[in-house]
């Protein structure tokens, strides 16, 4: 199928809903953004079977040893390295495991260098520099579904025999075709007509989250709904671990404290610790047999205390 005109593509067209907004005092130009806003989650609720075989696929990949690459250019590859880069933080995740690739480098993150993005080759030879391999899963992220930077990549991918997935907001998008596993949320013309950093940029973080917090959720990660791998590093974080294990243990914040510190700041060691009382050697024998599932880690024995 011929590449569509980029004056065709759905993110390029006038927003009859914005029409005149340059004239409109300051609440109604947020009123028409924020009724607008409203239609995102709408778009990416239609998407959901389609976000279910793609967390379903990078599931089954980290298991085998593989891991999770973004891959895009401007906001796109903005908010895929934004959401790799909160992994290891949220979820004590190897920084390895997720990986961000944007075009023009760490240098376009904070200025905009997306000439880059109009070469498929570039985009081939990034993802063959990270290292990539057929057991890992690719994410194409294009708003437009046609950005020559993440096509190149992504058929490298295919060519690799690795799975690959496509976020685009654009109806049978260049991208969509090229993938074994298409996203495409509709979120319609922009306000600002083709500022796709708006509505279709709030759609691609909402599934960038989706994908990352379901797949570490099916790993095993999370116990309950309780981010126990989160690392205290700081005051904030040291203050919500001590929450956590509180809460998923069931004792005071007193005892979490200094259960905590007798686990070496580790969230799910303190947990196994406090809700069985066994000491830290023993917590941390039953978690590494149930492969770090707090859950499983609890419904094990150990008379070695």
């Amino acid at each position: 199928m011929p590449e569509q005109p980029l004056a065709n593509l759905l993110t390029e067209q006038i927003n009859p809903a914005s029409d005149g907004i340059d004239a409109l005092p300051t609440a109604r130009v947020l009123e028409i953004i924020n009724a607008e806003d409203h239609s995102v989650a709408g778009a990416v609720t239609r998407e959901l079977p389609s976000i279910t075989r793609a967390v379903d696929a990078i599931v089954a990949a980290i298991q085998r040893g593989g891991r999770l690459f973004y891959i895009g250019a401007g906001t796109s590859g903005r908010l895929g390295v934004l959401d790799a880069a909160e992994c290891p933080p949220t979820f004590s995740a190897d920084a390895e495991l997720v990986q961000g690739i944007m075009a023009g480098g760490e240098q376009a993150l904070a200025h905009a260098t997306e000439t880059t993005e109009d070469d498929p080759a570039i985009g081939a030879r990034d993802l063959r520099e990270r290292g990539f391999t057929a057991r890992d899963v690719l994410v194409g992220i294009a708003a437009s579904g046609r950005t020559p930077y993440v096509l190149g990549a992504v058929a490298e991918a295919r060519r690799l025999g690795a799975v690959t997935a496509g976020i685009s907001c654009t109806p049978d998008s260049e991208l969509a075709r090229a993938v074994h596993i298409a996203i495409t949320p509709l979120t319609g013309p922009e306000i600002v007509a083709g500022s796709t950093r708006m509505k279709a940029g709030t759609a691609t973080k909402l599934v960038l989250n989706m994908l990352t917090t379901a797949t570490f959720i099916r790993l095993g990660y999370v116990y309950g709904n309780l981010m126990v791998n989160v690392q205290p590093k700081n005051v904030k974080l040291r203050d919500r671990a001590i929450r956590i294990v509180g809460k998923a243990a069931g004792v005071t914040n007193e005892v979490a404290e200094v259960t905590l510190e007798a686990a070496g700041n580790k969230v799910p060691t303190a947990i196994v610790m406090a809700k069985t009382g066994v000491n830290c050697e023993a917590a941390e024998r039953r978690l590494a047999a149930a492969n770090g599932r707090i859950s499983q880690a609890l419904g094990t024995t150990d008379e070695h205390r």
